[in-house]
């Protein structure tokens, strides 16, 4: 198994979506990209830890590829809005790809050079692309929000 960590604003809608994704093992929303340890919710929404909302995705390689949950994270958000995804404003709602090797950063890269090429978006695309950091689990009520709510899409 290994792990992707991606943020593409309110981390209820994309968790859901990954989460319904054959290959995907599980899912769990949280917040990393900050400086703050253990940041509650109030915390980043506050804008005061740095952290992003986050889906930390567990994926099986042999069935989906990390290219493909590229391609998913792309197509499920708005990639040129700096801080912002649809109603939801604030750095915690930025674009942001977290790699855990060499390998996931250089593909995410090169998904990015492909999409700017095929002018895939009318906007540059502003998504982060850093190394995994520290990774903190939000609260419980965050997790599965919507499958627990018998609703799969937000917005």
């Amino acid at each position: 198994m290994e792990k992707a960590t991606f943020g593409a604003g309110c981390f209820w809608g994309v968790e859901e979506k990954f989460r319904q994704t054959k290959g995907v093992v599980e899912t769990k929303v949280g917040y990393s990209g900050g400086h703050t340890e253990n940041p509650t919710y109030e915390q980043v929404c506050g804008k005061q830890t740095g952290h992003a909302e986050v889906v930390e995705v567990t994926f099986d390689p042999a069935v989906i590829s990390y290219e493909q949950l590229l391609k998913i994270f792309f197509e499920m958000h708005d990639p040129t809005t700096l801080n912002r995804q649809g109603p939801d404003h604030g750095s915690q709602y930025r674009s942001a790809i977290y790699f855990h090797s060499a390998e996931q950063e250089q593909q995410a890269k090169e998904m990015i050079a492909a999409l700017t090429a095929a002018k895939a978006f009318r906007d540059p695309i502003v998504t982060e692309v850093t190394a995994a950091k520290p990774f903190y689990d939000a609260e419980e009520y965050h997790q599965k929000y919507l499958a627990k709510r018998g609703i799969n899409v937000c917005h």
